[in-house]
């Protein structure tokens, strides 16, 4: 199991949005997780990429004990195991895609030429070959996804985790993010976590969990 948590909840104040989740998942899968809004999918996916802590429970990801480490352990292997793909893409408008895509590798001690030779192949694999000096205002919004997969993919994370990541972009952009995801599991042999109101999307999935009140059902 690349992925194991058992009885993991979160409250925030007096409202508990997860109430004992267990969650295991195979390396190579690609799992989607949907439910109404409030049932807790997203505060799993915070969780389960160790950007928040839960109240109770356990946690192991590629092997770690992730609950038990320091902030600066956590943050090293979030850097270097984890990756992140979100709605709103998040780039950096002052930097090229090129550039944006090297970033995280760069804040993990990776050599800037080895930075960029790791940057460009992403961003040849995700279709972008000819983008590389284009900034964030000069490429549409399924281009600027792309980037942002890349980004995530530039440390060779064993998971992605992706909130919505197609919530933002038009019918026929969208399917083409989905079927990047699934090339990269193909290709890459990569692990996905995604988050999503979309049925087609998670139609495509190896498995679908579907959450109700911070629990799965």
């Amino acid at each position: 199991m690349i992925i194991e948590a058992t009885g993991i909840k979160k409250s925030f104040g007096t409202l508990q949005v997860l109430r004992g989740v267990d969650f295991q998942m195979e390396r190579s899968e690609v799992v989607a997780i949907m439910g109404a809004s409030g049932a807790g999918k997203s505060t799993l996916l915070q969780i389960l990429g160790t950007l928040s802590t839960p109240d109770a429970g356990t946690l192991r990801i590629d092997g770690t004990d992730v609950l038990h480490l320091g902030s600066k352990d956590l943050s090293a292997f979030r850097n270097h195991r984890i990756g992140f793909v979100f709605q709103a893409h998040h780039l950096l408008p002052e930097f090229t895609a090129l550039e944006n895509v090297m970033i995280p590798a760069l804040i993990g001690g990776v050599p800037s030429r080895t930075a960029r030779e790791q940057a460009s192949r992403l961003l040849e694999d995700v279709g972008l070959s000819q983008r590389l000096t284009h900034k964030p205002s000069e490429l549409s919004g399924g281009e600027q996804q792309r980037v942002a997969i890349a980004r995530a993919l530039v440390n060779t994370p064993a998971i992605l985790f992706a909130d919505e990541p197609s919530g933002n972009l038009d019918s026929k952009t969208k399917d083409e993010i989905h079927r990047l995801f699934f090339d990269l599991r193909d290709r890459l042999g990569q692990t996905i976590v995604i988050v999503t109101h979309d049925s087609g999307l998670a139609d495509l999935c190896d498995r679908t969990c579907v959450m109700k009140d911070g629990l799965f059902v």
